[in-house]
């Protein structure tokens, strides 16, 4: 596994939370393949095992999205229908 020569903060894909990769050290494979910038890996190439992580988004079934919310029908304002019609109360 290839090592980091600078420090990355990369996303978790499941917490949604922020992670720090120190230079030195090898992260797991599913932080791995968040690191896109090859200057931030030794040799200036992202490990081969960093292409074989699952996507973060592979796996979600259609139950787990969210519905689109319909909206009503906007209806005029109490009294606007009539506001064009007779002659205005005099």
């Amino acid at each position: 596994m290839a090592r980091l020569v600078s420090d990355v903060h990369v996303k978790d894909p499941h917490t949604r939370l922020m992670v720090h990769l120190q230079a030195g050290e090898e992260p797991a494979p599913e932080y791995a393949a968040l690191v896109k910038n090859p200057d931030a890996w030794e040799g200036g190439k992202p490990p081969t095992a960093a292409q074989d992580a699952p996507d973060p988004d592979e796996g979600q079934d259609a139950d787990t999205k969210q519905a689109a919310k319909k909206t009503a029908a906007k209806k005029p304002a109490r009294g606007r229908t009539t506001a064009g019609e007779g002659t205005g109360g005099q």
